[in-house]
């Protein structure tokens, strides 16, 4: 991460600093040790996916106007928007250009593919976000390119640094898809849990205007004067309080957090089938326990 120029080691710095648990290279290292001995391109699978998810952190919160992270103050905050572009584009970079130094052409494809689904995923929100009436196909469209896409290029990456088969890839791409797809469900459901808890809407998401599984559920239930009130209230009262707790305490009365759980336990089992169909060992029980943490986790 050395670079000539002082200001980029002064912000990578504060970025290393303040790194969060790091999930995504576990995936990386526990997918390759399940299948072989972990070794040197192990390594460059998991710095490469640390790299560019770091990078699309940064970006992203650009792009949501997001002054926090991880409750630290984010690199827009402290340094505006124009370096933390800069610096994401920095980190991308780096990313891709560990598999080149390396030679590892194979990882850089794998990576390549989730760093453009990931971008797809973004903007096919921004889209859907102007109507915000989307249907539950969209929205899982949008979490597997926008979050799955990236843990399933660490179970295929990894997997691919001590296997050649490329069905065992495929599979464990498809393991790291559904597993992706219920931790972003588990996430959807934290501001809910947070109102809960404390009586204050959390709500973030209704905030940002963005339709997650349990709202989705409730707009489903509703009727057309219904849904227009709850359209209305995301689009041009997501600021309001009072508002805002009362769409919660309707998508936990018609049972929208039930159903985005119920879901998330769905993808969560068919991501654990794919596992056990694998030989068992002390990576395969580590991976099984990363997923359920990642679906139990309280935040």
């Amino acid at each position: 991460m050395k670079s000539p120029v002082p200001l980029l080691d002064t912000v990578t710095r504060y970025i290393l600093k303040r790194k969060g648990k790091q999930m995504r290279p576990m995936f990386v290292f526990l997918s390759a040790g399940l299948h072989g001995p972990i070794n040197e391109s192990t390594y460059t699978a998991a710095s490469m996916i640390e790299l560019l998810h770091t990078a699309t952190l940064v970006h992203d919160d650009v792009v949501d106007d997001s002054n926090l992270r991880r409750g630290f103050f984010s690199i827009n905050a402290l340094w505006k928007n124009k370096i933390a572009v800069l610096v994401g584009d920095y980190l991308l970079s780096k990313g891709l250009l560990v598999s080149l130094e390396k030679d590892e052409f194979r990882l850089l494809k794998i990576v390549s593919d989730a760093v453009r689904e990931m971008s797809e995923g973004e903007l096919l929100q921004i889209e859907k976000a102007r109507r915000l009436d989307i249907e539950e196909e969209v929205y899982f469209e949008i979490i597997r390119k926008k979050t799955a896409s990236l843990i399933a290029s660490c179970c295929a990456t990894g997997a691919a640094t001590t296997t050649n088969d490329r069905d065992t890839q495929q599979k464990m791409w498809q393991f790291g898809e559904l597993a992706g797809t219920a931790f972003q469900i588990r996430d959807d459901l934290f501001d809910y849990e947070k109102h809960n808890a404390t009586g204050k809407p959390g709500a973030a998401d209704i905030r940002e205007q963005k339709m997650t599984l349990p709202l989705i559920y409730l707009l489903k239930q509703s009727g057309r004067g219904e849904k227009r009130h709850i359209i209305s209230t995301v689009k041009n009262h997501h600021n309001d309080p009072k508002r805002v707790a009362d769409l919660i305490a309707k998508v936990e009365s018609a049972g929208g957090l039930n159903y985005a759980h119920e879901k998330m336990l769905e993808y969560r089992g068919r991501a654990l089938d794919i596992l056990e169909g694998f030989p068992g060992n002390e990576y395969r029980e580590s991976l099984r326990q990363l997923v359920l943490y990642s679906t139990e986790r309280e935040k």
